[in-house]
């Protein structure tokens, strides 16, 4: 910092002289000799100096900021109290370096500049200092205009007239859904296993929401790759340090995040988080604060942070996106990445919101505060009108599930009971699309039973909750659609005293694996909650992760590297048939890739369901055909094995053939191998263990 500053007076008192510093030729200038005027020479300083200047362009000027607008002052009388008050502005934001608050001075006036330069600890907090103070208003004239230093350089290259862009002739890219136009209508998957996934990624890869790319993260930022026959890497975004990422829904926008230390001890780490245009690579908006800034929130994250800070509208237009705050809920839109009506929406004591996966609306969640009630309230964005709400009392802990669909939304109320020394559980069930969104109060038969797991039905009117306190809970399988098409909800069944924790869905809806991890050690039953019955009961033992392929005909079971042993993972049909079985050390992930949503309408694909068996005749064709070639292919691959191995064998014995001669003679002429011997049995008695034994006898 001391040797730009010296840089910036050398450059002002040659300014003043009438001296053209920029032509001027620094190798021509001699010293008188045994004069050096305070600058050490090369020799002196050695290899201290390329170190620091290697040190110096390594890292930069990203932790200085230029402070531009300020008064100008004289600086023999009030430059101190400004430098005290700069300081004092900027010193809450980051920690200042000795000497790292600079203000320039007109040798002509005697008066400050009017700008001045600052040198954090840290890049972060320069860029957080930025970030705080840009627009800040010191008095009614003088409102602050920072920039960081590095960006200078940038705006010196700024050409004086304005040119046009280079025309570049169009050439289309690659399809980069080609693999969903394969014949076999294949599903595909990516793992991560071993210790050379660090070539590839250095933290852990993510399909984006339709499966048209795969993410992966490194040190200086993530990368996302695809292709039409290989894996291209597509484009980078520049994040360093980036340890989480998020797509949008409609894989418009990628989220990066990293969090740095603070260099105060008592301060929080600092958070940046970018969104960048996923095609063009290009910051769309840049938030930077403390950890404390983006820690508010319902879902656990990374070290007090929420993950994701910013959730998306569930629309595939990728519109709006938002993020809670200190009682608001700040709602952007992505036409200027900027706040709807430019201000954040005031929910006092907000703790939480979800987005519903089709619509923009968004429920909220606010506790109780003194005598004011809890309550869940559906906002409707852009207009932020309020559709419903519900008041809710005695309520200790609350927890939304939005159905695939956007049609209902299922809202888990824990209450306190009159005792307050426990709590009992319910839901809420809105019917997002009728009319005036009715609410239905629902509770278990048993009041008492602790709820364990809850999931809807993908595309469906089901869900379905494990609950009991014992270690063979119960499934209750439930429908939102009654006989009499009331607004009652229908129980289907109760499945007793089951080995089971958690609930996986198929996407299609129809089937479900009731699964037991973690105690349970891995037990699988396939469901067909249509016919009410068990297809097949299975056990991956020590399994970790279960998940479904995007179109619900395979089912993958894995055992990650949280166990020591037994990594693999298995490929099951979706009726329970067990496919494949691969052992691979050190597995982090299985991921299926997803597909983009069908094209046909709701009708179309009900029409195929009710004809499916003319339409699988056709593939039921194709499968006898390939099964024929398999078999061939295994026949022939046998009959081969089986003439090399006569091929051996006969080699064998005409060499045994041509040697018997030569044999007899280093025999002397006695008889060869072939001499036919007499084979005896010999029974041989071994005393293994005496022992003696009193017995008493009794008369």
């Amino acid at each position: 910092m001391a040797d730009v500053m010296v840089m910036k007076e050398i450059e002002t008192t040659a300014s003043f002289l009438g001296i053209d510093f920029v032509q001027l030729d620094l190798n021509s200038l001699h010293l008188p000799p045994g004069q050096d005027f305070g600058i050490p020479s090369d020799d002196e300083e050695g290899d201290k100096n390329l170190n620091e200047d290697l040190e110096l362009y390594s890292n930069g000027f990203g932790n200085i900021i230029i402070v531009d607008n300020l008064p100008e002052v004289d600086a023999k009388t009030k430059k101190e109290k400004l430098e005290y008050v700069i300081h004092r502005i900027y010193s809450q934001i980051g920690v200042i370096k000795e000497n790292g608050l600079c203000m320039p001075v007109d040798p002509q006036t005697q008066s400050t500049l009017g700008y001045c330069f600052i040198e954090f600890n840290t890049p972060e907090e320069a860029e957080l200092a930025k970030e705080r103070t840009n627009g800040y208003k010191l008095d009614k004239r003088h409102i602050f205009a920072v920039n960081m230093f590095d960006d200078f350089d940038t705006f010196m290259e700024v050409p004086d007239q304005w040119a046009p862009p280079e025309f570049k002739p169009y050439t289309p890219g690659e399809n980069l859904q080609q693999w969903l136009t394969d014949e076999k209508a294949r599903d595909q998957f990516v793992i991560r296993a071993g210790s050379d996934t660090e070539f590839w990624t250095e933290s852990f890869v993510q399909w984006s929401p339709l499966g048209t790319y795969l993410a992966t993260l490194h040190r200086q930022g993530a990368a996302v790759w695809g292709g039409a026959s290989t894996f291209n890497r597509l484009k980078r975004y520049a994040h360093p340090q980036v340890k989480l990422i998020d797509f949008s829904p409609g894989e418009k926008y990628l989220v990066t995040y990293s969090s740095h230390e603070s260099s105060n001890p008592c301060g929080a780490n600092m958070v940046v988080i970018n969104i960048f245009d996923v095609r063009t690579g290009k910051v769309m908006r840049g938030f930077k604060g403390s950890a404390d800034d983006f820690g508010i929130g319902a879902t656990g994250g990374v070290k007090g942070v929420s993950w994701p800070v910013f959730r998306w509208a569930g629309d595939k237009e990728d519109k709006y996106f938002a993020r809670i705050g200190k009682n608001i809920i700040s709602v952007y839109e992505t036409e200027t990445f900027s706040l709807i009506d430019k201000k954040s929406l005031k929910v006092e004591n907000v703790v939480d919101f979800s987005w519903s996966p089709t619509d923009p609306i968004f429920a909220l969640f606010v506790p109780e505060l003194g005598d004011h009630p809890a309550r869940v309230s559906l906002m409707q964005i852009p207009s932020k009108d309020e559709l419903r709400q519900k008041n809710l009392f005695s309520v200790s802990e609350c927890k939304m599930y939005w159905q695939s669909n956007g049609d209902y939304l299922a809202v888990k109320v824990d209450r306190y009971t009159k005792t307050k020394k426990s709590t009992c559980q319910g839901f809420e069930l809105f019917r997002i699309r009728e009319r005036d969104i009715p609410i239905e109060v629902f509770e278990l038969e048993n009041k008492n039973d602790k709820i364990i797991a809850f999931a809807w039905e993908p595309k469906g009117h089901r869900f379905a909750i494990i609950h009991g306190d014992n270690p063979r809970p119960d499934i209750s399988l439930y429908s939102m659609r009654s006989v009499n098409n009331t607004d009652k909800v229908k129980k289907l069944t109760t499945l007793k005293g089951k080995r089971a924790n958690t609930l996986f869905w198929s996407p299609a809806g129809r089937f479900i694996i009731l699964a037991g991890l973690k105690g349970y050690n891995g037990q699988l039953e396939f469901y067909d909650v249509d016919e009410l019955e068990t297809m097949a009961t299975a056990e991956h033992f020590m399994a970790t992760d279960i998940e479904w392929d995007p179109t619900g005909r395979y089912v993958g079971t894995a055992v990650t590297s949280v166990h020591e042993m037994e990594n693999g993972f298995n490929i099951w049909s979706f009726n329970g048939k067990l496919l494949y079985r691969i052992s691979k050390d050190h597995l982090f992930q299985l991921l299926w890739r997803p597909r983009p949503p069908s094209v046909l309408s709701p009708e179309k694909e009900e029409e195929i369901a009710k004809n499916l068996k003319k339409y699988s005749m056709k593939y039921k064709v194709e499968d006898q055909d390939v099964s024929m070639l398999l078999s061939e292919q295994d026949r022939d691959k046998r009959r081969m094995l089986k003439d090399e191995w006569d091929k051996w064998v006969n080699e064998w014995k005409h060499l045994h053939e041509v040697e018997k001669l030569e044999r007899l003679e280093l025999r002397d002429g006695e008889a060869s191998d072939e001499e036919e011997y007499e084979t005896k049995e010999v029974e041989v008695e071994e005393i293994l263990d005496v022992s003696e034994e009193v017995l008493s006898v009794e008369e």
